[in-house]
């Protein structure tokens, strides 16, 4: 009936209404103005803490390329209380593990195992940081330790890599016929295509006896090894070079 109104009458009706209601207009405006401006002003703030973290690793990286380990150290301090949640973080702490290796190894060892521990969001980080750590116990003749360290229940996409630092452990012990079992497992598991299996087939030949039992085809070769791989002609695996990402 709105349209019988008078001019008057249906001002009035506007009048009245925003009497009631225009409060709450207002303040749905203000609310909405403030939660975009709250929104805006957060990822703002994240992304001035991801640039400091971003300089702070480069800063970092600068300090292990110029063997600087007293400040590599202070800045990894830095990001690990500043920005435990940064992505940078763990991956500083494997760089200063591989900038430790030759100078400090058990410094190197409690740096991969706090990255391992410690990296909760990114799980393949975590994997990582797991399989360096078993290399680096091996090459210090810690054995038992790497081999426990490597016994995971679902390694995933990281199957075959682990079975391959599994072959290369038992086959530094001598264990001929668990490298070799290690090794053909390596072929075969999840993420043997990021193996290198001509690297494989050739720590298989090189066990005594050679590879006696024939290495089961994949459907196409990597195209290199994966970071974790140890280089050829070696019995034991060797630590991760120094500069090496993750």
């Amino acid at each position: 009936m709105d349209e019988y109104l008078s001019d008057n009458e249906q001002v009035e009706r506007l009048r009245s209404w925003w009497r009631d209601n225009g409060w709450f207009l207002l303040g749905g405006v203000a609310l909405g103005a403030l939660g975009l401006f709250g929104y805006n002003q957060y990822n703002a703030y994240q992304n001035r803490r991801a640039e400091e973290a971003a300089a702070l690793y480069q800063t970092l990286k600068q300090a292990t390329g110029e063997q600087n380990a007293v400040q590599a150290t202070e800045v990894l301090a830095r990001l690990r209380s500043e920005y435990p949640s940064s992505a940078y973080t763990p991956q500083a702490g494997l760089l200063v593990a591989s900038s430790l290796l030759v100078a400090a190894p058990e410094r190197a060892v409690e740096e991969l195992r706090y990255v391992m521990d410690d990296t909760k969001s990114d799980p393949e980080l975590a994997m990582i940081a797991r399989l360096r750590l078993a290399r680096v116990l091996a090459y210090r003749e810690q054995y038992d330790e790497a081999l426990k360290l490597l016994d995971v229940r679902d390694p995933g996409k990281f199957a075959g890599r682990i079975n391959e630092v599994k072959g290369d452990i038992q086959a530094g012990l001598g264990h001929v016929d668990e490298a070799r079992a290690a090794y053909l497992a390596a072929m075969v598991a999840d993420g043997s295509e990021l193996l290198d299996r001509n690297f494989l087939q050739m720590k298989l030949n090189d066990l005594p006896g050679g590879g006696a039992t024939a290495a089961p085809e994949t459907t196409a070769p990597a195209s290199g090894a994966p970071a974790e791989a140890a280089p050829a002609g070696s019995a034991l695996p060797t630590p991760p070079a120094a500069g090496e990402g993750a």
